[in-house]
């Protein structure tokens, strides 16, 4: 739990971080060009067989510049945490033991990279873009058992396309709200007790504010 809740410090320094960074003016300090999108992330794993309930832990960032009035690239950074509950059974361990005990899962997943997006409508009250994600991703897996933990850790490759939307509040376009939906897969493997993680797959939405 220890090493688990200085990733979260860590984490959330890092977002404080940006978000202090973003300038109490708005959208026009980061130019007309410019975009940073913070989101609240809800993700939910696929076919993981690991802990695979839907769950909002998580946070998002993307910023970066439009080099055309459609095309923009930039760079992304998010991370979120998924649980399962897992009922008492029996496991038979790989030295020849066995362990009977329920089990909580936890897996924590941080990717960040490049990204790059198109945008339909530039300058528009509501901004409709498509964009696609890339980079390295980062993912620790645990499993809780009486007062024990067994964990393991990776890093893959990730690759995220996305759909989403801007509505500004003003017609200036300095500050709005942001809705996506995404997928992902990332390369990521890991064992731990008779569970076995190979690649990750995931899809959810992000909802927050555009800059």
């Amino acid at each position: 739990m220890k090493k688990r809740d200085n990733i979260y410090k860590k984490v959330a320094a890092i977002i404080v971080a940006a978000i202090v960074a973003i300038p109490l003016t708005g959208r026009a300090q980061l130019t007309d060009h410019g975009y940073l999108d913070v989101d609240w992330q809800f993700n939910i794993p696929i076919n993981t067989g690991f802990a695979d309930k839907a769950a909002g832990w998580g946070m998002s960032l993307d910023g970066g510049y439009y080099i055309t009035d459609n095309i923009g690239v930039g760079a992304f950074f998010a991370y979120n945490t998924n649980n399962k509950y897992i009922e008492t059974q029996t496991l038979a361990l790989s030295n020849g033991g066995a362990l009977t005990t329920d089990q909580q899962h936890s897996m924590f997943q941080l990717p960040f990279g490049v990204s790059a997006r198109y945008r339909f409508v530039p300058d528009a009250i509501a901004t409709p873009y498509v964009s696609l994600k890339l980079g390295p991703t980062y993912t620790k897996f645990y499993s809780y058992y009486n007062a024990f933990q067994s964990s393991d850790d990776s890093w893959g490759f990730y690759i995220c396309p996305e759909i989403g939307t801007t509505i500004y509040f003003t017609s200036n376009n300095m500050v709005g709200l942001h809705i996506a939906l995404y997928y992902n897969y990332s390369t990521n493997k890991a064992e731990v007790l008779t569970y076995k993680i190979n690649g990750l797959n995931n899809a959810g939405f992000r909802l927050g504010l555009s800059f």
